[in-house]
């Protein structure tokens, strides 16, 4: 289940989410919110998530679900960026 601040986060952006259903749109996991936000999401939605959910947090999903594995939903140029992104300004994971 998601904060009230998620679920107002995941309805300003609905159009991002095209392809849930209306009602199962606001307890998407937050694998799933980091996914389509980074690939999808304009700065200032990627700059509010990391507001809302931290950016050590963020980077956290990111790395367990798009480096080192065969198969992933990121695109690679998304991938490349925010790995170098990640490195320089997330603190748990030093250049």
């Amino acid at each position: 289940m998601n904060s009230p601040e998620i679920k107002e986060y995941i309805q300003k952006r609905y159009y991002l989410f095209w392809y849930i259903k209306d009602d199962k749109k606001e307890n998407i996991s937050p694998v799933l919110l980091v996914e389509t936000i980074l690939n999808y999401g304009s700065a200032d939605d990627i700059k509010e998530l990391f507001n809302l959910i931290g950016i050590d947090t963020v980077a956290d999903i990111f790395y367990k679900a798009a480096i080192n594995r065969n198969r992933t939903n990121y695109f690679r140029p998304v991938i490349n960026y925010f790995n170098l992104f990640f490195q320089r300004n997330a603190h748990r994971y030093p250049v």
